[in-house]
């Protein structure tokens, strides 16, 4: 066998005998680190910590404090952000995703709008043809007249009897006649000597 060859078979023999010999210390402990196996901590460590001197906690990854009862998330939670388990922040209102860093609005925002923080925060930022919390309200610069409703940028819905941009004209079923104008719907106008519905009569002078 020879000398190099014996030598590494007692040093691998001298290896496993130390590894499987028994042994109060916790598993992955590493070797070096100051630990009494007879340590006692009040209170006792949480979240997976070893007691490694009396009152010491050696804590897991992810946890903090004196007896690891805190969490710690890295990075740390943003925006006022509370850790609750390591990696999982709890966001305060108008925060999101993983560690808070993402502003979002509840509902989200409507038709282009984009949701930022303004002062602290959550709100949307409406493109120029839209308004509302969640940039719902379409505008019509026009305006909407007559009892119209603005339902998309610049288009007015009209109610019944009424038409145009802003819902400003009016309809008659049947037209004015003798130059007279329809100003409401189904009633007109009429220019002298002219009167009636339909502005049909003509005055008699006397």
């Amino acid at each position: 066998m020879g000398f190099v060859g014996l030598a590494s078979t007692l040093l691998l023999a001298s290896v496993v005998a130390v590894c499987s010999a028994g042994s109060d210390a916790p598993r992955g402990v590493p070797v070096g680190f100051v630990f009494d196996p007879k340590a006692t901590c009040e209170p006792p460590c949480r979240h997976g910590g070893v007691c490694t001197r009396n009152n010491t906690c050696f804590c897991s990854k992810g946890y903090e404090g004196e007896t690891c009862q805190y969490a710690n998330c890295y990075p740390k939670c943003k925006n006022g952000g509370t850790c609750l388990r390591p990696g999982k922040c709890r966001c305060p209102a108008g925060y999101g995703g993983r560690y808070c860093h993402k502003v979002t609005c509840d509902g989200g925002c409507w038709n282009g709008g984009e949701c930022t923080a303004v002062n602290g925060v959550a709100k949307c930022i409406c493109p120029s043809s839209w308004m509302g919390s969640k940039c719902q309200e379409a505008i019509c610069p026009q305006g909407c007249r007559n009892g119209g409703v603005c339902v998309a940028p610049g288009i007015c819905s009209c109610p019944e009897g009424w038409l145009g941009g802003a819902c400003h004209t009016a309809v008659c079923g049947q037209s004015c006649l003798n130059g007279g104008k329809c100003i409401s719907p189904n009633k007109c106008r009429c220019r002298p000597p002219f009167s009636g519905p339909r502005c049909e009569e003509r005055k008699k002078s006397h």
